[in-house]
């Protein structure tokens, strides 16, 4: 911005007239600036519920309309403490008979009492038939590989290079000892540890690791499940979609059903999310009127304190979307497909035949009146007395239930597909607000607000170019009549 001085001559407040005189032009800019202003708020506010509305779309009811979602099963072990079960969905329902008659177990070793004077920092070669160059086999899993023994490994050294070789292993320096175990369990997975020639079973024989060392060989897990046994390396074993954990020896019984807990909680989280955004969406819509209410220019801000500010413009953004048509639009579309049910099997069935209803108009609290309850769920104080209805459909009819939601789901979640696809050019796919046309409008404001302010500098340049002709003048006149004063005398 240039550097002016005026008013020298003419004693004129030429700014503040100036400023007067482009008043009109500059509060035009202003308001385009405040409009576009607005335009950005609201883009904001529908992001961030566009995210919400995406992911019950694309996510939550994705999943829920396909029916082998709900049907998921689970086992109840009689005793827990013989084994633990994970249920595969293609598991029958059933009650078998398990027994557990050996864990799996790694192979373990230990070494027999060493000299009191070795130590974890103790050379090897310095303790006796232990030479340089002497060579150690460890086998397992199949596997064999070779520890050489150098001048200056010490017994930490070579717990290090019985680790490398695929073992568990540590010295008890206390009590001198080497404990020595396989990594995984099974009898594919036990190990051997071999000297290399005389020297290298001179070696072991000193290490506690020859002939006096106390070995437990690794054991298979071995179960009988209806009279068939089974044996596997590790302690879990898969068997017909069932994957058994076992624990200890003994005998249980296993009884496959299914897990009506499992669809219960999948209702319940749905009505969770689809509960809150509602109330969100209701919330934005009848938001109280911000009317009077503008954004703020820089210098109406330089009048105003930070809290003052922040309290002005949060009056805007909370009622930004208030009276919304879009928004409308998609909040009826999405409580019309919960009023309208689904049918199952040629019979129209609705949320209140499994207990889930709104509390009515004068009961709801503010902004829920459109918030579905189950009755009984212990966790909504609003109908927890309540008999509940849902729990008791699922645990008599689970497929009738599973049928109904699954329908419902895939009629929401069509309707939310038919919303998100908006006319070419105005809206993308998997948007519910018209992204694009908001950000054309936004362009456009910006390439107005520079035209307007372009306008206003060159309305405010020439006022002041006029301004300063006439200052020119008066100083011209000035001078003259100083000359003719002193032409007189005077």
């Amino acid at each position: 911005m240039p550097i002016r001085i005026t008013g020298m001559n003419s004693g004129l407040d030429t700014e503040a007239i100036i400023a007067e005189m482009v008043k009109a032009q500059k509060t035009k800019t202003e308001k385009t600036q405040k409009q576009q202003t607005s335009l950005e708020w609201k883009q904001e506010a529908w992001k961030e519920l566009n995210s919400k509305i995406y992911k019950l779309f694309n996510t939550t009811l994705n999943n829920m309309r396909f029916q082998a979602d709900y049907s998921k099963k689970t086992t109840d072990v009689a005793d827990s403490s013989i084994a633990s079960v994970i249920t595969g969905s293609n598991t029958i329902h059933a009650s078998q008979n398990l027994e557990v008659t050996q864990l799996a177990t790694t192979a373990y070793l230990t070494g027999s009492k060493v000299d009191d004077s070795v130590k974890k920092d103790t050379k090897l070669t310095s303790l006796t038939d232990i030479a340089a160059g002497t060579k150690i086999k460890v086998t397992t899993g199949g596997e064999t590989k070779e520890i050489e023994i150098t001048d200056s490994m010490t017994v930490e050294g070579f717990v290090g290079k019985l680790k490398e070789a695929g073992l568990e292993a540590s010295f008890d320096e206390k009590n001198g000892r080497f404990h020595i175990s396989s990594k995984k369990t099974g009898v594919k997975n036990d190990f051997t540890i071999e000297g290399d020639g005389l020297n290298g079973a001179k070696a072991l024989e000193t290490l506690g690791l020859g002939s006096t060392a106390t070995k437990e060989a690794a054991k298979n897990a071995k179960i009988t499940l209806n009279g068939i046994e089974y044996e596997s390396d590790s302690n879990s074993i898969e068997v017909n979609g069932l994957t058994i954990t076992a624990k200890n020896v003994g005998k249980t019984t296993l009884t496959t059903r299914q897990d009506t807990d499992g669809i219960y909680n999948i209702i319940k989280n749905f009505f969770k999310e689809y509960n809150g955004l509602i109330s969100e969406m209701d919330k934005l819509y009848d938001a109280p009127s911000a009317k009077g209410y503008d954004p703020l220019t820089e210098d109406e801000k330089k009048e105003m304190s930070e809290s003052a500010i922040d309290k002005w413009e949060t009056k805007i953004k909370d009622s930004i979307l208030r009276r919304d048509s879009n928004l409308s639009t998609i909040s009826s579309a999405m409580k019309n497909v919960l009023l309208q049910g689904a049918t199952v099997n040629g019979k129209q069935m609705y949320l209140n035949d499994f207990g889930i209803e709104t509390l009515g108009y004068f009961t709801s609290g503010e902004n829920e009146k459109n918030v579905y309850h189950i009755n009984g769920d212990e966790d909504d104080s609003a109908v927890s007395n309540k008999e509940n209805t849902l729990k008791a459909a699922i645990a008599s009819d689970p497929d009738t239930v599973i049928a109904f939601f699954a329908n419902l789901s895939q009629n929401l979640y069509t309707e939310l597909d038919k919303q998100s696809r908006g006319v070419e050019g105005v809206r993308s796919y998997g948007s519910f607000y018209d992204d694009k046309k908001m950000k054309e409008d936004y362009d456009n404001y910006t390439t107005k607000i520079k035209e307007q302010e372009k306008k206003l500098a060159a309305m405010e340049d020439r006022w002041y170019k006029k301004f300063a002709a006439m200052e020119t003048a008066l100083a011209k006149m000035q001078s003259n009549q100083s000359a003719v004063t002193s032409l007189l005398g005077g």
